[in-house]
């Protein structure tokens, strides 16, 4: 397994304390669910909330935009498509998110056309596709005559086929990832359909930050991958992709690495090549952080009584009787393994497998002795005479 240069700490993570010392270091468990684990962040936009958010549960967070939101000033086809959707005079408009609905009109603003945009969709029957982009559009001064009830672009597009839209000019408010299907059913069913993307997607600052987080989801230097946008996801895939790293990323996304996304438009990638991402309930950020956090304390926390003590293994944090333990990594893929096996012992040869020690029998008594010596009391792990190892319970 090839090694990974660390991605540096984000600026509100415990190495990168000003005083010097981890803020949560003192925390519990309950307080810090996250402790032990490392989080990778994908997001641009709003990444700060969710950084700040992992970090004061305990998570360490490896942050690596895959995709920033280009400047309204450099996006000409916005503008364009706007004065389109004015000159057309749709019948209906279609907002699918509150931060698309809000740099819509700010764009236009800026580009002296609000009070015309505004006017124009005044006079349209304005559609949402939730409760966040209802606001957005109530805050503009407009109204509403329907909803999602499932906050999907798809479930509108049913509403209005229901109701007929042939000979209609529908304007659909798209949000950086175009569901094709669903502009396509509303043209199938007769529909002049025009489209603005309040924001595209470009490269960010730093491109090799990406690659770095590819490698350590490829090595299980992770354990959960974090997804905002649909855009983000295709961007990974086609940095892998450049790096000869896709089908080794695929596959451990798909067994080592969890992936957690804030909707269903931003997992359909992920299902496409058939990895299951969490996906919370409520489509907010606010419910994916919890999801997250139940899920790693449901699978990822392992614990067992021991005639050394109490063990707890949350990620790469070990905590015997309550008192931290630091572990190189050999040491503690070989102790979770151990703890997994919950005191029954494990072959010397699946224990030179699960390390890629090839069959060296050198390597894993070290490997078992670096254990020991960093253990508060080495004989924790028993040496099972022509058998293997386990933990004394």
């Amino acid at each position: 397994m090839n090694a990974v240069a660390p991605l540096e700490p984000t600026a509100g993570s415990p190495a990168a304390s000003p005083s010097g010392t981890a803020p949560d270091a003192a925390l519990e468990p309950a307080d810090a669910p996250l402790e032990g684990f490392r989080i990778g962040v994908t997001s641009h936009r709003r990444s700060r909330d969710l950084i700040e958010a992992l970090e004061r549960r305990g998570a360490e967070v490896l942050h690596a935009p895959a995709l920033k939101i280009a400047p309204v000033q450099e996006d000409v086809s916005l503008i364009e498509d706007t004065k389109a959707i004015i000159a057309a005079r749709p019948d209906i408009c279609i907002a699918t998110t509150a931060y698309g609905m809000r740099r819509w009109c700010e764009a236009a603003d800026t580009f002296g056309i609000g009070e015309e945009l505004l006017e124009t969709l005044g006079a349209t029957r304005m559609f949402v596709r939730g409760p966040k982009a209802r606001g957005a559009v109530r805050a503009a001064g407009l109204a509403d005559v329907g909803i999602s009830s499932d906050e999907t672009t798809a479930t509108l597009v049913d509403m209005l086929l229901a109701e007929g839209v042939r000979g209609k000019t529908v304007a659909v408010q798209l949000h950086g990832y175009t569901d094709v299907r669903q502009l396509e059913r509303l043209r199938m069913s007769g529909a002049n359909v025009l489209t603005v993307t309040p924001y595209r997607w470009v490269k960010p600052d730093g491109e090799d930050r990406l690659p770095r987080l590819i490698e350590a989801v490829c090595n299980g230097s992770l354990d959960v991958l974090t997804f905002t946008s649909a855009p983000a996801v295709d961007a990974l895939w086609s940095t892998a992709h450049e790096m000869g790293l896709y089908q080794q990323l695929i596959e451990s996304l798909k067994t080592t690495v969890t992936t957690a996304v804030v909707g269903p438009v931003t997992a359909q990638p992920l299902l496409d090549v058939g990895i299951k991402p969490l996906i919370p309930e409520r489509f907010r950020m606010g419910a994916l952080i919890r999801l997250v956090c139940e899920h790693l304390a449901l699978n990822h926390v392992r614990r067992l009584d021991t005639r050394s003590g109490n063990i707890e293994l949350r990620g790469r944090s070990l905590r015997i009787d309550g008192e931290p333990v630091e572990l190189a990594p050999a040491p503690l893929l070989l102790l979770r393994a151990l703890l997994g096996a919950g005191g029954s012992v494990l072959s010397r040869e699946s224990l030179s497998e699960l390390l890629e020690l090839r069959g060296s029998v050198h390597a894993l008594d070290m490997t078992v002795s670096r254990l020991r010596s960093s253990l508060p009391d080495g004989k924790l792990v028993e040496t099972v005479v022509k058998r293997g190892y386990r933990l004394r319970v």
